[in-house]
């Protein structure tokens, strides 16, 4: 139970934009927070990268590729990062795109340092233990939490809420996400291409030249993603063979062969943009279990910290 000052020990499964915001808004509201993820680091959607080619490493943004911000308090916590330069402006993307500095993923890696957050450990099942939680997969603690919140995508929401929240794991269920095979590509020389976007070209849905975007360094890295019907059509397909269709595009994109390759990698997000469920968060006082995401609100980043933060003051008060 909750202690005589009402502060709650919370776990939270998942320590993407909406676990990390659902957990920084309770952490200052008093409560005692920590955070799951299967990852081996800060990213979910945001993710960064790296990839190792002949001495040189490169970097890719390969979830994300910028956010907006229009909530006055996304608008403020944007501020924030902006003021302690993990954020930037990107104009290329639009007049309100935003992404995190140095890569995509620090705003996110700002957030972990405030929290208490795990990586590497996979939750497969929540346990009812008395008027309390435990948590159970490979590397959980045996530890015994006042309240338990998800904050994965939808399809992996529905399976741990099922058990005990039926109605959620239901909506859960009905909220399906679109898939995203994403290609990175270095390149020894610039490609011709003055533009440093592409948008709805072919199987390509969005292609940006990475090291155009601020604090990158300068070697030329490519992100395509394909579009989501594409990616949808060819979903079990080889790495090789999706990466070999989107290079062939950016070719003739480019007017002519690409520069040589340095690297190049596919990678196949099956959970890459978010449904839209028409909720904010949810939360079940009785039982002290909830759930938040951006597939409660819609796929951008601005949802999935909002839908932490409104999850957090259902929790904990404001």
């Amino acid at each position: 139970m909750p202690d005589a000052g009402g502060a709650m020990r919370v776990a939270i499964v998942g320590a993407g934009m909406a676990g990390m915001s659902c957990g920084q808004r309770l952490s200052r509201l008093g409560h005692e927070v920590r955070l799951f993820d299967k990852g081996r680091g800060p990213g979910g959607r945001m993710a960064t990268r790296r990839m190792e080619c002949g001495g040189t490493t490169l970097h890719f943004d390969h979830g994300a590729q910028y956010f907006t911000a229009r909530e006055p308090r996304f608008v403020d916590q944007v501020a924030h990062w902006e003021a302690t330069g993990v954020a930037a402006r990107w104009a290329a993307a639009g007049d309100d795109a935003w992404v995190g500095t140095p890569a995509m993923n620090a705003p996110l890696k700002a957030m972990a340092g405030e929290l208490g957050v795990q990586f590497g450990t996979r939750i497969e099942q929540l346990v009812r233990d008395g008027e309390g939680w435990q948590i159970d997969g490979e590397g959980a603690p045996d530890a015994r939490f006042d309240a338990v919140l998800v904050a994965v995508p939808a399809e992996q929401a529905g399976p741990l809420l099922q058990p005990h929240a039926p109605a959620m794991a239901t909506l859960a269920d009905q909220t399906a996400s679109d898939p995203c095979w994403t290609l990175m590509a270095g390149f020894e020389a610039p490609l011709a291409l003055v533009q440093d976007t592409l948008r709805q070209r072919g199987p390509i849905g969005w292609a940006a030249r990475n090291n155009a975007k601020p604090g990158r360094a300068s070697e030329e890295c490519w992100v395509i993603q394909a579009s989501p019907e594409w990616s949808r059509a060819h979903l079990e397909e080889d790495a090789e063979t999706v990466a070999a269709a989107l290079l062939a595009e950016l070719a003739e994109a480019n007017g002519g062969p690409l520069p040589r390759q340095l690297g190049a990698t596919a990678h196949r997000w099956r959970f890459a943009r978010s449904g839209t469920a028409g909720e904010e968060a949810l939360w079940d006082a009785e039982q002290r279990i909830g759930v938040c995401g951006d597939w409660l609100i819609g796929p951008r980043v601005e949802a999935a910290y909002m839908s932490g933060l409104l999850l957090a003051e259902a929790v904990g008060g404001r």
